[in-house]
């Protein structure tokens, strides 16, 4: 486990991980959901439910999480932000956002390797050692529907200093829910 903030057995049985797994898918989902509409990305709590999935759960479990709700996605579950107004299944991952789906997929177990054993400023730097890889997919999918000059505009920018917030409330949080437990890392 990357942070040992709950009571999970250390090595899960198939059973607990599957659970484990989408537990994680259905958070994941419900971060997606809350949304501030903009154009062509909207603004969501996705990185947020992404990287606290993927600390609590650690690499393993987060990266199954993360392809659970990819494959939920995919095979037509509304799980999506913007879904099902926007389209449903593979034709929405292969819109706009659909860089940011495969960012957040290398990111969940990227973060939670990263972050295993560290304390605040290890978890925020593996967050945002995450986050570079999310706007990387991003950015480089999103080129084919946005001109260059307005790339960053419309899927960096906006978002960017959101995103860092929720980077911090995640550690945040995970630091306060560690110290409550009396296992502070």
């Amino acid at each position: 486990m990357a942070l040992a903030i709950t009571s999970l057995p250390r090595n899960p049985s198939f059973a607990q991980g599957l659970g484990l797994a989408l537990a994680g898918a259905a958070l994941i989902t419900l971060g997606a959901k809350v949304q501030i509409p903009f154009w062509p990305v909207p603004m969501t709590l996705h990185t947020l439910s992404v990287f606290l999935v993927a600390l609590t759960l650690g690499p393993r479990l987060g990266l199954a999480a993360m392809a659970a709700y990819l494959g939920a996605g995919a095979a037509g579950l509304p799980v999506f932000s913007g879904t099902p107004e926007r389209g449903i299944g593979l034709s929405y991952m292969v819109g706009p956002t659909g860089g940011y789906l495969l960012g957040y997929l290398v990111a969940a177990g990227l973060t939670g390797w990263l972050a295993m054993g560290r304390g605040w400023i290890g978890r925020v730097l593996a967050m945002l050692a995450g986050l570079t890889v999310v706007y990387a997919g991003g950015l480089a999918w999103l080129a084919l529907f946005v001109p260059a000059p307005k790339l960053l505009a419309a899927g960096l920018t906006p978002f960017l200093l959101g995103d860092v917030v929720k980077v911090l409330l995640v550690a945040t949080l995970l630091s306060g829910l560690s110290r409550l437990k009396g296992r502070d890392q």
